[in-house]
């Protein structure tokens, strides 16, 4: 039951992450809708991630049953069966509440809506100081102490994001980054350099 606990918070810790990105905020996601479906009772422009939701509340059950099968482990004399009742609910409502919350789980990421234009706006939101670790990483391959370049970069970064100017073009008139290639820099593409290879792992699992 501990283990069906811990399948369950995996499942609701997707769940919860599906709720957050299908904020008004944020938006970059969508459970799936279907035709007819009716969102908020009381706001009709809203969709509510019911699905997310019902997975990550449900978890909670499969968490309170393995608190009880613990409770379970301690009996008079070692022989006594007051563990029996417990677990004739306990054991078949986790597994079987396991199973549909896998159901649901499926359900969403097959069905998921992904808005890959709002999720670059969202990136963009930095201004490009999502890219300072790369740009310290640059400096310091010049030969700039560590100290100095992260004064450096701490400087560009918050001016971009107070003036809402790109760090790029702060960088490129920057004395220090003169040798630095700023079109491999801020480049999006090494974050997602493994993707395939992740996701190919998770195929060849199941």
């Amino acid at each position: 039951l501990e283990a069906i606990a811990l399948a369950g918070a995996g499942l609701e810790r997707l769940a919860t992450e599906i709720r957050h990105l299908a904020r008004t905020e944020v938006a970059e996601v969508q459970e799936p809708f279907g035709r007819g479906q009716k969102g908020s009772s009381a706001m009709p422009h809203k969709r509510n991630p019911i699905k997310s939701e019902q997975v990550a509340g449900l978890a909670r059950v499969l968490r309170a049953n393995s608190q009880a099968a613990l409770e379970n482990v301690a009996l008079w004399h070692e022989r006594d069966i007051s563990h029996s009742s417990v677990e004739r609910i306990i054991i078949p409502d986790s597994t079987t509440l396991l199973d549909h919350l896998q159901r649901r789980a499926i359900a969403l990421v097959e069905g998921m809506v992904v808005d890959a234009d709002r999720m670059r706006a969202n990136l963009n939101l930095t201004y490009g100081a999502l890219f300072s670790q790369r740009v310290l990483l640059g400096l310091v391959e010049t030969g700039l102490s560590r100290d100095d370049a992260y004064r450096i970069v701490q400087r560009l970064a918050q001016q971009a994001l107070a003036e809402r100017i790109h760090m790029r073009d702060l960088v490129s008139t920057e004395k220090a980054a003169a040798g630095l290639d700023l079109d491999q820099i801020f480049d999006y593409e090494p974050f997602v350099r493994y993707a395939e290879e992740i996701v190919g792992r998770l195929e060849a699992i199941v």
